[in-house]
């Protein structure tokens, strides 16, 4: 019985028809600022991201210490939403956090 993703002129086999590469992750990312409240940003990572209150803590006060902090790391299009829901969320409170998305390495 012949392979139909075989063809007898090619070194290519169904292993190599059926590898699917990975797609690429990105991260989301909070910004600190000067105006933004601690306790919204906990809200906003236990709400948006699933974090637990302590997870969502921790990340918070590296925000708050180091300027930056990851939210987690998702596909292209989870990425975005989750962080243009951020958005949405913050103007609809008044705050100007900060949130963007970037390559994860």
């Amino acid at each position: 019985m012949t392979n139909p993703f075989e063809d007898e002129n090619s070194d290519v086999g169904i292993d190599d028809a059926l590898k699917v590469d990975e797609p690429k992750k990105y991260k989301v990312l909070l910004h600190n600022d000067d105006y933004t409240t601690m306790e919204f940003v906990v809200h906003v990572l236990e709400d948006v991201f699933n974090k637990t209150a302590a997870e969502a803590s921790e990340i918070m006060l590296k925000v708050h210490e180091k300027g930056v902090g990851v939210c987690g790391v998702y596909c292209f299009e989870v990425a975005e939403t989750k962080a243009q829901k951020v958005e949405v969320m913050a103007k609809n409170e008044g705050h100007p956090l900060k949130i963007s998305v970037e390559e994860n390495e």
